[in-house]
């Protein structure tokens, strides 16, 4: 089976359809959540999403621009966003946010699981080896695909050591693969990053694709129409920071 991963589209709907138009063959869809939040199209790629696959977990940005929760934790861009997020989403994609499902969840395989941040708190962000060594410890899935930071990669063990899987590309311009062969005896956490906001330098679309047969993830960066993103976040008045850092890929 080949799985297509999607996570942090934050309503970036140009990053989106540029993903699926590059995205190679694939059975199904598993999206690990931010569908909505800082991006000026939250119900376009709602609308776009939807019908992708059938494994969806929620995130932060989605539980609260959806009025799952408040804004108490969020810094005043991201609150300003969510605020504008909430009153332009329609009635039913506000509805079919609330009935997303935390994770962790585990996919069709059942040595794979799905969640937005750590598998021990949705919120939690994993960013280092020693975040990752927790949820690493206690998981019995194999593989576990998390989003959350932004951050293209992921973490790995074999028990004795520990690693942090970081995607090399030879350029920030076109399409770019990384290829990342899974071994037998390793326990991984998966970050495909974030489709509509990395924050890795990079200002290129990320996504990534499990074939759990030839037992390989393949991680993707595409180019998108990043003008017409960015112009919308500010023909819609949202704040200037959120168009600009789309170029910086932070």
């Amino acid at each position: 089976m080949r799985v297509l991963i999607l996570s942090d589209i934050h309503a970036n709907y140009e990053a989106l359809h540029a993903v699926l138009d590059a995205a190679p063959e694939h059975d199904t869809v598993w999206n690990l959540g931010d569908i909505v939040g800082y991006g000026a199209s939250p119900n376009e790629v709602i609308e776009g999403v939807r019908g992708l696959g059938s494994l969806f977990v929620r995130g932060n940005h989605d539980r609260a621009c959806c009025g799952l929760s408040g804004l108490e934790d969020f810094n005043p861009i991201a609150g300003r966003a969510a605020r504008w997020t909430q009153a332009v989403l329609s009635a039913g994609h506000t509805e079919w946010l609330r009935e997303i499902p935390s994770g962790p969840i585990m996919s069709s395989d059942p040595h794979v699981t799905c969640s937005h941040g750590s598998l021990l708190d949705e919120d939690e962000y994993v960013m280092t080896v020693r975040d990752a060594w927790g949820p690493l410890q206690r998981t019995e899935a194999r593989v576990n695909f998390f989003g959350h930071t932004h951050l293209q990669g992921g973490f790995a063990t074999n028990g004795n050591e520990w690693f942090r899987l970081a995607p090399q590309y030879n350029s920030r311009n076109g399409s770019a693969q990384f290829r990342l062969a899974l071994r037998d005896d390793g326990r991984y956490l998966i970050n495909p990053g974030s489709v509509g906001q990395p924050r890795d330098g990079d200002w290129r679309a990320a996504f990534a694709v499990y074939d759990d047969t030839a037992n390989v993830i393949t991680y993707w960066r595409v180019p998108y129409d990043l003008e017409t993103a960015q112009e919308k976040i500010l023909n819609a008045g949202l704040p200037e920071r959120l168009a600009f850092r789309l170029r910086e890929g932070r």
